[in-house]
């Protein structure tokens, strides 16, 4: 259990390469503790396809194993400083989903179910290439809940830096081989998106920027990792499957399911301790998306992964913070240039004003069942959060930032310049210094 681990000798550098069944449990054991300071270092599955198309997954992604953290205790924050994250994939597929009806209870990425037998979660075996390739492994039928509505497979650069999606004769040649091409881990037991082959895209050409697609830290109460965010979330609620949650349960999350593309080397992430030990987890690695992942999906791919954690000792939060990199801040919230803050000194000293505010970006992650709602989230977690009124929180985005969409329907940044007396007060002042070089 989780507090035995915490008893173990902590280490400088933890190696992952396990992963969960789908479910994020905090009764379940975690590998470490790592030190505080230390250093987790992962290779990942890919993210939404794979698990989505394998019903044995009971999360619709397939995470690692959550690592607990030296010294990190409920009511505290866990800072995780991204320091690489590194593509293997020499292939993937992707694109727009459809759900298939009678393919499942409820929820097609928690509780697959073989409307032949009427299995739940059935194990599956492989047979040949195509979108009937993945088969209950009891009666034999084709048991996956989805299919593509428009898809598309893409070929990555060595470099990192772009990927061209390919025709019908190349994807079929990827679909042989679909392990040795995507760089499916081991230990993972997702059949490959590869097998699929779509094709309605040929000769698109794409900019690879990496990102993870899911960072966090374990909710205190069992959660699909896919639904570990407030609009997957919400699906839960009075759902007619085993992990049906409560609103009440549901507010026990950690919003690990982010899928915002700031989350990537450079950035450093702030998550809440809601059990002993933190449970730091990842995976659903992306090459690249655009903001609000408007098709439900984008290039999953696997990957390596080095993050540094350090524990901040009675930070409590109710969701993730960011501070993302200059380039990815909006252009309102970016930190003044001494040009900028100069001039703006004249113009107070014109009008009488001897002082003006210094401030540093920050970005608080809303989550829920629509955008409204996840706006609604994040402004009340900023407010909380910075000691601020809901009302200064909506000025400051406003004038100093934006409400910034990582995923439809409810995925939020909430970004703006705040003051640094507010930051030093949260306990959160070193980290904008840091990425921002303030001093």
């Amino acid at each position: 259990m989780t507090k035995d681990i915490q008893k173990g000798k902590a280490e400088n550098t933890v190696f992952v390469s396990n992963f969960t069944d789908g479910i994020l449990d905090p009764k379940k054991q975690m590998l470490g503790p790592v030190k505080d300071g230390g250093t987790i270092i992962a290779n990942t599955a890919p993210g939404c396809w794979g698990p989505m198309i394998t019903p044995s997954l009971k999360g619709g992604h397939e995470v690692t194993q959550p690592v607990a953290v030296e010294n990190a205790e409920v009511g505290d924050a866990v800072a995780i400083r991204i320091r690489d994250i590194t593509v293997t994939s020499v292939a993937t597929a992707s694109g727009h989903d459809e759900m298939i009806d009678g393919y499942f209870l409820g929820d097609p990425y928690v509780a697959a179910k073989c409307p032949h037998c009427n299995k739940i979660n059935p194990e599956t075996r492989v047979e040949g290439t195509g979108p009937d390739s993945i088969r209950c492994a009891t009666c034999g039928k084709p048991v996956t809940p989805f299919r593509f509505a428009h898809g598309y497979t893409v070929v990555f650069d060595k470099t990192g830096r772009v990927g061209v999606t390919v025709n019908k004769t190349i994807a079929d040649q990827l679909a042989k081989d679909p392990k040795l091409y995507s760089s499916c881990p081991d230990q993972s037991q997702q059949a490959s998106v590869l097998l699929f082959a779509p094709t309605d895209l040929v000769g698109v050409v794409a900019r690879m920027r990496p990102f993870l697609g899911q960072l966090g830290s374990t909710p205190a109460v069992p959660l699909p990792d896919s639904h570990n965010a407030g609009d997957f979330g919400s699906f839960l609620i009075g759902a007619p499957h085993e992990h049906a949650v409560t609103e009440e349960q549901l507010e026990h999350r950690t919003d690990g399911h982010m899928d915002i593309d700031a989350v990537r080397v450079g950035a450093i992430l702030l998550v809440p301790v809601k059990v002993p030990g933190g449970g730091i987890y990842l995976g659903d690695m992306h090459a690249l998306q655009g903001d609000g992942e408007i098709a439900g999906h984008t290039m999953d791919v696997a990957g390596t992964v080095t993050l540094q954690i350090e524990v901040v000792k009675g930070c409590r939060l109710d969701g993730p913070v960011l501070f993302p990199l200059v380039q990815d801040l909006p252009y309102l919230a970016r930190p003044f240039t001494a040009e900028e803050i100069q001039r703006a000194r004249a113009l107070a000293k014109k009008w009488g004003l001897m002082e003006i505010e210094k401030s540093a970006p920050i970005s608080v992650i809303g989550t829920g069942g629509t955008i409204n709602a996840a706006t609604e989230n994040g402004l009340n977690r900023a407010a909380a959060l910075l000691d601020m009124s809901v009302a200064e929180v909506r000025n400051r985005a406003t004038i100093t930032g934006a409400i910034e969409i990582g995923r439809l329907p409810g995925v939020v940044q909430v970004t703006f310049l705040a003051p640094l007396a507010s930051l030093e007060q949260a306990g959160l002042l070193p980290f904008a210094n840091e990425v921002y070089n303030l001093d």
